[in-house]
């Protein structure tokens, strides 16, 4: 069963719109008890970091999430501020993430030639992919992705980073570590590129 967290943040609604018109079910976790059975978790996300830390805790699902993904090892994907949350902290704001994925969030203008680009990033842009992944079945070329977003994800280790975007320079906008996966971009508003990855994710 995919699970999307609805934690007050993140259009919960278009995932699982999404995944009905491909007919995968999902349901929605409001509780740590909604959480039960699930096979395949989303954690969505608008906004600001340290606020959406705050509503995930205020949910009481933060320690059922923990066990769901770093004991169980179930597959989880962060999406947009969802991505950041995975990180250990956040330059945004002053609480600690997830910390799933080894890494630190910044401001788009720590990139070598950042403060020459208008924030946020928003519009469409391609992906390059470094590293293979099942995520992108199908989506090798062509593909194009939605984003909407100030901050990207400093991954502690290269290795996670499995592909980028350029925003006036190359930053990570997808990273994986084992089981967590965060993409940058919103799949949900990114047409049938967006849903094929999303497609993907229910069938990794």
């Amino acid at each position: 069963m995919i699970t999307i967290v609805d934690y007050g943040l993140g259009n919960v609604k278009a995932f699982s719109n999404m995944y009905k018109r491909q007919n995968i079910e999902t349901r929605l976790a409001r509780s740590r008890d909604d959480l039960a059975g699930a096979s395949k978790i989303i954690l969505p996300g608008v906004g600001h970091f340290d606020h959406a830390m705050d509503l995930l805790d205020r949910s009481g699902m933060r320690t059922t999430l923990d066990d769901l993904v770093v004991n169980q090892c179930l597959p989880v994907m962060g999406i947009c501020v969802g991505m950041q949350m995975l990180a250990n902290s956040s330059e945004e704001g002053q609480r600690r993430g997830l910390g799933w994925i080894p890494g630190h969030v910044q401001s788009l203008y720590k990139l070598p030639i950042g403060n020459n680009m208008p924030l946020p990033h928003m519009g469409w842009n391609d992906l390059s992919i470094s590293r293979p992944f099942a995520l992108f079945s199908g989506l090798e070329s062509n593909s194009r992705f939605y984003f909407l977003h100030s901050f990207y994800f400093a991954a502690a280790n290269d290795d996670s980073v499995v592909a980028t975007a350029n925003y006036g320079k190359d930053f990570p906008c997808v990273v994986r570590s084992g089981n967590v996966t965060g993409v940058q971009f919103h799949p949900e508003k990114s047409h049938h590129w967006g849903a094929r990855l999303l497609k993907n994710f229910a069938e990794l």
